[in-house]
């Protein structure tokens, strides 16, 4: 006897036989777990995001470098870091409102242009302005800890995604040492720990408590799926039902896989992605901190049981978590001061590569049409090395893990003029 598995809409059928190893069964099982029907809109808004990280991470190498100068020599070297392959210099000159690159005793160089250092400039007048915002932040995410305490490797990780500047540890910590200070129980070096010492009660407010309260209703998760997701609903209301339990409660005395841990765990990865400046994070991250945060185990099962309150995706091989009713259509609704400056830089970084991609078409032509090439033969035709540079370009192949279709619809999103 033959059984035949559905894994996803995205994988083919497996078959397997009814001897099959229970290995293979919970591997398929395992898989056929993560399916959520995909949403175009949100899976837009993480091609949004993904557009200038590639160059934010450039950015950041040059800024660290002696005179915030980089040899591209160096910069081809971090490429691998950066998962990149290719040829440094050509993505480099892509982006000519970004990047400058001069030549100096046979070598290539490489800084910020003068738009990309007022962004800089805009980007840490903002981080100083929101610093009690960070302050709050981090300490609510302390609060939600069962011992208000977290480790400084593992915060790090976490620190992109609440905005928390790069130097935190020494811009933030000290300065308020009246509410944080550094730790270490066991003595060893990656065991240093950020401990909350003063909590603060009117900041163990969730979100939904806060809307909440602005309404004057009881606190209550919102979905955000279409009617006509019936059964989803059903099982969304009937979560609802039960009293809301705050992600700042303790959580000790709540019984593994009862009803109330369930609903303390969505209520506490709820408050993680609205603290979080892109209302995202990426699972793994959060499976890092299932015993800091007391989550269940499998967490990545449970999120998607809630397709009403997260959106569950895979893109570019990473899954993701994103808060739904913080988005209309792929645009967030409230956007966080440092959200709006990375935009700017996701403009300006559209500009150049405009610039770029019109400069090579206007030189194209001329080479053809000094070749005798009729001119009418190039109205309606794309140019094949912007093309090339658009589409092919191996600068940006994120070693070797998107596979060709895929890494034809990455590039088409992040060097698209009109995306």
């Amino acid at each position: 006897m033959k059984i035949i598995g559905v894994v996803s809409p995205s994988l083919k059928l497996i078959s397997f036989s009814s001897n099959s190893s229970p290995f293979i069964i919970s591997l398929i099982r395992r898989f056929s777990l993560w399916s959520m029907k995909k949403d175009p809109d949100l899976e837009l808004a993480l091609s949004h995001n993904r557009r200038w990280i590639v160059n934010n991470q450039i950015k950041n190498i040059i800024l660290r470098s002696p005179n915030q100068v980089a040899p591209v020599n160096f910069l081809q070297k971090k490429f691998k870091t950066l998962d990149m392959q290719g040829k440094a210099l050509n993505w480099l000159k892509k982006y000519p409102c970004c990047f400058e690159i001069f030549h100096e005793n046979n070598v290539h160089y490489c800084r910020l242009t003068k738009q990309m250092m007022s962004l800089v400039e805009e980007e840490e007048s903002v981080k100083e302005e929101q610093e009690p915002v960070f302050v709050e932040r981090l300490a609510k995410i302390l609060m939600m800890t069962t011992n208000q305490r977290l480790n400084v490797v593992k915060l790090d990780e976490l620190k992109r995604n609440y905005g928390l500047p790069d130097d935190y540890l020494f811009r933030i910590i000290p300065k308020y040492s009246q509410m944080f200070r550094l730790v270490n129980h066991s003595g060893r070096k990656n065991s240093m720990e950020v401990e909350l010492i003063t909590w603060k009660p009117e900041l163990a407010v969730s979100q939904i408590e806060v809307s909440a309260c602005e309404q004057n209703t009881k606190p209550c998760f919102s979905c955000s799926l279409p009617l006509t997701w019936v059964k989803s609903w059903e099982r969304f209301n009937e979560f609802n039902s039960t009293p809301y339990i705050s992600p700042y409660t303790d959580s000790s005395g709540l019984v593994e896989g009862s009803k109330e841990n369930e609903k303390r765990a969505i209520a506490l990865v709820h408050e993680l992605l609205s603290l979080s400046i892109w209302k995202k994070i990426s699972i793994i991250k959060l499976t890092h901190f299932k015993r800091e945060f007391a989550l269940p185990e499998k967490l990545n099962v449970l999120l998607l049981q809630h397709p009403g309150i997260f959106y569950v995706t895979n893109k570019y091989k990473i899954y993701t978590a994103l808060l739904r009713e913080a988005y209309v259509g792929s645009n967030l609704i409230h956007k966080d001061p440092l959200v709006v400056v990375k935009e700017k830089f996701g403009e300006l970084m559209q500009e150049g590569l405009h610039e770029y991609n019109q400069r090579h078409r206007l030189l194209n032509i001329e080479k053809r049409k000094s070749k005798g090439i009729k001119s009418s033969n190039l109205v309606n035709k794309k140019d094949k090395n912007a093309e090339m540079s658009e589409e092919e370009d191996q600068a940006g192949q994120a070693g070797g893990l998107f596979d060709p279709e895929e890494r034809k619809r990455f590039y088409k999103i992040l060097f698209d003029e009109d995306s």
